[in-house]
């Protein structure tokens, strides 16, 4: 299980942040990504779409609250974890991963509930198929009564696996899932030229 303790890891890591998003809310963003928010809005379209050529992956955020930070980080196994996401309202929060493409994103999902059910706390659906590509599986989870969150897993770009893992505070608004979906639709593969913007890695 420890090449699954990664996946673990980071919903802990989003579930601290949903637990305090809501002190949080309503904070504009920092650094590099609120000058972006701050351009014009002739140019808003592009703003919100991310690129990140070297993973191969695109990400269209469904509207201005979700900030996008870069973290550029990567675990001991080779694991990127290139972006985490805040919705500034809510307090919700999307972290990515890309995986080498070791195991297929059913595989994947179900080695990570069963690492989840093993620990107090965490109870967690089924994997099942979403609509976000032809081999897309996803489940929904909860953490305590305090915590609500889900995770999908879909295709990226050759030789690789996209992983997306959200969470957001129990007393949130009835829209927010929703947002989070919108949100998860818009990361996907890269399929052509990227002419967005992103800041270039170290």
């Amino acid at each position: 299980m420890s090449r699954w303790a990664w996946g673990l890891l980071l919903l802990s890591t989003a579930c601290a942040g949903s637990r305090a998003g809501m002190k949080d809310a309503g904070t504009g963003g920092s650094g590099t990504q609120a000058a972006v928010d701050a351009a014009s809005a002739d140019s808003r379209s592009t703003t919100r779409r991310y690129v990140d050529e070297d993973l191969g992956f695109e990400i269209v955020r469904p509207t201005a609250d979700w900030q996008l930070d870069e973290t550029n980080e990567r675990t001991p196994e080779g694991l990127a974890i290139p972006v985490i996401l805040r919705h500034n309202i809510s307090g919700a929060q999307v972290v990515l991963q890309v995986a080498p493409a070791v195991a297929s994103p059913t595989q994947f999902a179900e080695r990570l509930t069963e690492g989840l059910r093993q620990h107090p706390g965490f109870t967690t659906s089924d994997p099942a198929p979403i609509p976000l590509s032809d081999n897309a599986v996803g489940f929904d989870f909860q953490v305590g009564e305090g915590v609500h969150g889900k995770v999908a897993v879909r295709d990226g770009s050759p030789g690789r696996v996209l992983m997306m893992l959200a969470t957001w505070p129990a007393q949130a608004a009835a829209d927010v899932p929703r947002s989070v979906d919108a949100l998860i639709q818009g990361v996907r593969p890269l399929s052509g030229p990227a002419t967005a913007w992103r800041t270039p890695r170290p």
